[in-house]
């Protein structure tokens, strides 16, 4: 199988992004099993049409999205992406859609189909801080979970996908007084973990 991993560059002033700092560290090769590795912009429309790009290069079995959700303590796993762009911020290219459909007519939402309440399993065993989210936001990172799942959806139902947030890490908070992170190592060792309970399901 090959499995498509991808990462947001570094936005709204940060240096780094650990989103694709832990995809990056990630082994090319699990189990017999290609994983290739990505890095896409914070950019609405762009990002979609970066992983669409992937997807049709690659071909890829499963596909799991990754961005930073500065704030939260734990890896968190997403259930749901909504039809609706409404950034409380700019891209990186300067966009800030409000209350704009991400698909013109499209479904309310998506579900991922990846096994979400596996992963999470596999993940608590290993002692890694993890949950699922019902909530993926309003930027780019549910933006690009809705592509992805609508894509899937309408063109390719074999496949599975989904989207994975990570919290800041250590460097990223030394001026944020009180807001939570997590060690680099853990962050990738999770997600790492994700893909092999995935794997193990197929």
């Amino acid at each position: 199988m090959k499995i498509l991993i991808t990462g947001f560059d570094p936005f709204n002033g940060e240096s780094i992004n650990p989103a694709y700092e832990a995809v990056k560290r990630l082994p090319d090769h699990l189990d017999g099993h290609q994983i290739i590795k990505k890095q896409v912009p914070t950019v609405f429309k762009k990002s979609i049409d970066e992983l669409k790009k992937a997807m049709d290069e690659y071909q890829p079995d499963i596909i799991i999205c990754v961005g930073q959700a500065g704030g939260r303590a734990e890896i968190t796993i997403e259930r749901i992406a909504i039809n609706i762009d409404d950034a409380r911020i700019k891209d990186n290219e300067g966009k800030q859609p409000i209350d704009m459909p991400i698909v013109k007519n499209g479904p309310a939402a998506y579900f991922s189909n990846l096994p979400i309440k596996h992963m999470l399993e596999w993940m608590k065993v290993q002692k890694i801080p993890a949950n699922i989210s019902d909530s993926a936001g309003t930027f780019v990172c549910n933006h690009i979970m809705y592509g992805l799942m609508h894509d899937i959806m309408t063109h390719h139902p074999e496949r599975l996908g989904g989207f994975i947030h990570v919290p800041f890490i250590p460097e990223q908070v030394m001026d944020k007084s009180g807001v939570a992170s997590m060690n680099l190592d853990l962050i990738t060792k999770g997600l790492l973990v994700a893909v092999q309970s995935i794997v193990s399901k197929k």
